[in-house]
């Protein structure tokens, strides 16, 4: 891995993880761990250039299907990839077609950058997750398995202690806040060989009293009428939260963003 390296264009594929979700700004956009992380690959090189072709929602079926043709031909420096998490979150999941197509994504765009990234996404503590977790580390078992051999970096964020705080989730309990988008720009920034701007971006956040009960019981009420039943809504009907959504940076443009 190069230290300091100096990339000139960035390509990021994959879900809301990706998009940004939760990661809300004043005008109703998201930012996200991409845009901060373009934002200082782009205060080194003038000229960068950043693509983001995530939508929430998506499978590894319709990433492959929708944007790895588009994020190879675009010939970037550094390719993002996370993808697959949504499938193994589904009631019903082949993980032999999840890893057919994570690999078929691989081998297309390792050929079409300097540098495939590839993550093992963060989980946070919890119930709702726990019946999904054999899955997940499934298919972080194999994201580790394609990187050794295709050459792509793999950036640890499931073992990383604190991702794993419920602090830094969303109300909605599967997106990060701005903290943890913040956590994870700082993990890929290290992870491409640049300086740390913050070595301690693994380390879990001060510990504070944890909320009572009757706030706690409060909590899990509005998040089950205002997420929780939703979502199984979207599982159980083959709907996604993406449909009809454009990707949030199409084309592969100079990047002026918020600073990091």
């Amino acid at each position: 891995m190069q230290t300091n390296p100096a990339h000139t264009s960035l390509v990021a594929v994959g879900d809301s993880f990706t998009e940004g979700m939760s990661d809300l700004l004043p005008d109703g956009s998201y930012r996200g761990w991409a845009d901060l992380l373009a934002a200082r690959m782009a205060a080194r090189t003038p000229g960068f250039r950043y693509a983001n072709l995530a939508v929430r929602g998506k499978l590894i079926g319709q990433i492959v299907e929708e944007q790895i043709e588009v994020a190879a031909a675009m010939r970037a420096d550094v390719v993002t990839l996370v993808g697959g998490l949504n499938d193994t979150l589904r009631p019903k999941c082949d993980m032999g077609r999840v890893r057919g197509l994570l690999e078929e994504a691989v081998e297309r765009l390792t050929p079409s950058c300097k540098q495939l990234v590839l993550m093992r996404s963060p989980g946070r503590q919890g119930p709702v997750l726990e019946r999904f977790r054999p899955r997940m580390e499934e298919l972080f078992g194999y994201v580790d398995e394609l990187a050794d051999r295709h050459g792509a970096l793999v950036v640890d964020l499931y073992g990383a202690p604190s991702l794993s705080d419920p602090r830094l989730w969303d109300v909605d309990r599967l997106h990060l806040t701005p903290e943890g988008h913040r956590r994870v720009a700082e993990a890929v920034w290290q992870t491409l060989g640049y300086e740390p701007e913050d070595p301690e971006w693994r380390t879990p956040i001060p510990a504070t009293p944890p909320p009572g009960w009757v706030s706690r019981r409060v909590t899990d009420a509005r998040f089950a009428r205002q997420h929780l039943l939703p979502w199984i809504g979207r599982r159980l009907t083959g709907r996604s939260s993406g449909d009809g959504l454009p990707a949030k940076r199409p084309e592969l443009l100079p990047y002026e963003g918020p600073a990091a």
